[in-house]
């Protein structure tokens, strides 16, 4: 996890703001929002892979849809039925 710079601590800044770490929301089963994502790798109706800065994030599921993308975020609807992470080797 990256260290918090000196301008960051001495505004009190909260890490989640300065962090390039992901940052998951799932609601229920049929919406997932991934913000601070860096790409889409693979976009099917029942696979979705993401690049983020620690690794890529794997969601499985049927009626996948690409919902309110931005070049910070992106919501994903659907069934969601599982989520898995591969992460980055150093």
């Amino acid at each position: 996890m990256k260290k918090q710079n000196k301008f960051d601590r001495l505004l009190e800044m909260p890490k989640e703001i300065s962090s390039t770490d992901p940052k998951i929301t799932i609601m229920g089963v049929s919406e997932m929002l991934i913000e601070n994502y860096k790409g889409i790798l693979e976009y099917q109706e029942f696979f979705v892979r993401v690049s983020t800065h620690i690794g890529i994030i794997n969601i499985n599921g049927f009626n996948l849809v690409l919902n309110e993308m931005s070049s910070d975020d992106v919501m994903i609807t659907g069934k969601i039925e599982s989520v898995d992470f591969e992460t980055i080797e150093d």
